[in-house]
């Protein structure tokens, strides 16, 4: 069986809109391949929306839900009449997270498919999330269904992006949970020197690490908690921000930079993992790879580029794929729900 998906992903970080065109391809196991891929930064306009969409009213919110629809709509339009992309089977589209409550039964990732749909004339999935947490799961990791089965010749996966999170086989089953906050809260500081993020850690590698904060930050109770866990904006603005904004910035992010690669480090070691695939924007922070290897003796593989910028984008286009065919697409090992599941509305 084959089919050709395009997934779409906009993460926490606000570093753009990922598209990622695949073909998938099941004999005994799966197979993919990436045909095309691109991240679209948004516009500034798009950005503060995003970004101050938390704050919105009930209404304006719901406006911007579909105005976001459109916008991804138009964006994968585009996409596909750039590089003339035929026998697309579907668009498997993420969404941007505006709240993540899995405590209180709530998820919101904005975009409203239908409106991809109507943009586009394809079939569309969306909102993966929402169902897992009405089944008492975290809604998260979503990710680890495709490590399990595209990416299954590493011993753990670990993605580093808003925030870092990770799976492994353990147990004979496919366990994953949300490590700590990452670009989230680089970025935040990188900003506050009037660059977008810190590029191959070189501000924080200038930075002092200060000790008092850093113990704070490793003292939070998320880090002592059992898996399954995940982490959303609200967490970091109660906990995170709130601790370093009396520290000076070179400092601050010298000081979490430390921090993220003790708590990876940690669980590395605490799982005795072997070797590791890192994705995501923050495997080209070459200090906090670094930090991560100098912790661990685990084998750090950092994968092509293609891979580290876009698999969350493929795996979501996989997601839709598996959704299509009425497969498991969510491991309540990795999220907590109360039974694996096939989630997403299809439109």
């Amino acid at each position: 069986m084959k089919a050709l998906a395009i997934g779409l992903m906009s993460g926490t970080s606000l570093d753009g809109l990922d598209l990622c065109f695949a073909e998938f391809e099941k004999q005994d196991t799966w197979a993919f391949q990436i045909l095309k891929a691109e991240t679209l930064p948004y516009p500034e306009e798009w950005e503060n929306k995003l970004r101050n969409s938390i704050h919105l009213s009930a209404e304006d919110l719901l406006e911007l839900h579909s105005d976001y629809g459109f916008y991804l709509g138009q964006q994968v339009k585009d996409f596909i009449n750039r590089y003339r992309l035929e026998n697309i089977s579907l668009i498997a589209s993420h969404g941007h997270t505006i709240f993540h409550q899995p405590q209180r039964r709530f998820t919101l990732q904005i975009g409203d498919g239908r409106a991809i749909k109507l943009e586009t004339g394809l079939p569309v999935v969306y909102d993966f999330r929402s169902q897992d947490v009405l089944m008492k799961g975290n809604g998260a990791p979503l990710v680890p269904i495709g490590d399990e089965l595209l990416f299954s010749g590493y011993s753990a996966c670990l993605n580093l992006g808003g925030f870092s999170n990770i799976s492994l086989q353990s147990g004979g089953k496919r366990i994953a949970f949300d490590i700590a906050p990452v670009n989230i809260v680089l970025n935040h500081l990188a900003q506050k020197l009037n660059k977008n993020f810190d590029e191959h850690g070189e501000l924080a590698r200038k930075g002092k690490i200060d000790l008092t904060l850093l113990n704070r930050l490793n003292a939070l109770d998320f880090y002592h908690l059992s898996h399954p866990k995940s982490l959303g904006i609200e967490w970091c603005n109660e906990h995170i921000f709130s601790a370093l904004h009396k520290t000076e910035t070179l400092d601050a992010l010298a000081t979490f930079t430390e921090h993220a690669a003790q708590q990876i480090a940690n669980v590395i070691n605490t799982n005795h993992i072997k070797d590791i695939l890192i994705t995501g924007g923050g495997a080209y922070n070459t200090f906090l790879i670094e930090k991560i290897r100098a912790k661990t003796k685990a084998k750090v593989i950092i994968p092509a580029k293609d891979i580290i910028d876009y698999k969350e984008a493929l795996i979501f286009a996989f997601m839709g794929v598996l959704k299509m065919n009425n497969e498991i697409n969510v491991l309540s090992s990795a999220t907590g729900s109360y039974a694996d599941h096939c989630s997403g509305v299809m439109v």
